[in-house]
């Protein structure tokens, strides 16, 4: 049984098929964030709501890859843990144990998000059921004390086809989508906030990069080629591009930083 005075976060383990308590959180915080501030402030907001006992919802935060979407979340824990806040991670492939996790924690007095990673769903996957259960109820109640963040690269999290689409008719003046379309929008439309990201310009993504190299001693300019050359050979402007810059450069001779 996990101590949630003391562990502030848990991995789902399907194998063993219980929490396995994390020792090592990631550091990032929400002042490291940046291009996403319209983001950042809604799922604050949300989330001190939540801490507040106040009504609040469940969250997908969907978009382009590599903008924040995932480091945005654990970087609420880093802000809230010391509020009671806790973070549950579930792969896709174990929502089916949702109900259990759920069970496990309700009755805690700590406030827990279950957060799930890249979610999304195939033609004929069911794991989406139990999420369903979770997200409203079924003839239980969801506690008061668990909220559900997602991230996806899908709005919908299930996938589109130009034949749902085609099935769609206008009947009275009132479009009227088919069911295919009506099943996929039913998922997405439980989360009650739904926050879009959106590839990073130039200007953003050199912004990230510059928070990396805050010492950099020589010019800015030579900084910034080097970064938009590595973002070009990755073909991607984002602050994992970023990240994985810094990673490649940071002590090589030709980026003298001092630390």
């Amino acid at each position: 049984m996990i101590n949630w005075n003391y562990t502030y976060a848990a991995i789902w383990r399907q194998n063993k098929q219980y929490l396995r308590p994390v020792k090592q959180l990631d550091t990032i915080r929400l002042e490291q964030l940046l291009g996403i501030d319209a983001q950042k402030k809604l799922l604050v907001t949300n989330t001190e709501r939540f801490l507040s006992g106040l009504p609040s919802n469940n969250a997908l935060l969907w978009g382009a890859r590599g903008t924040g979407k995932s480091s945005l979340v654990k970087a609420l824990l880093n802000e809230y843990k010391d509020r009671d806040l806790r973070l549950v991670e579930v792969d896709k492939q174990d929502l089916i144990y949702l109900p259990e996790m759920v069970d496990e924690i309700r009755e805690q007095p700590q406030r827990f998000i279950i957060y799930c990673d890249d979610l999304s769903f195939e033609a004929g996957d069911s794991l989406y059921k139990p999420l369903k259960s979770v997200l409203e109820g079924s003839i239980e109640l969801p506690p008061e004390n668990v909220l559900f963040y997602a991230t996806s690269n899908r709005r919908h999290l299930l996938p589109e086809r130009m034949q749902d689409n085609l099935d769609t008719q206008l009947i009275d003046g009132e479009v009227h989508y088919s069911d295919s379309i009506e099943e996929k929008i039913s998922l997405s439309d439980r989360f009650g906030l739904r926050l879009s990201f959106y590839p990073q310009n130039t200007d953003t993504y050199l912004e990230i990069v510059d928070s990396y190299f805050p010492d950099y001693q020589e010019s800015r300019e030579h900084l910034h080629k080097a970064a938009l050359d590595f973002a070009y050979q990755n073909a991607a402007k984002n602050g994992r591009t970023a990240k994985q810059f810094y990673n490649s450069f940071i002590g090589t001779s030709h980026l003298k930083v001092k630390l």
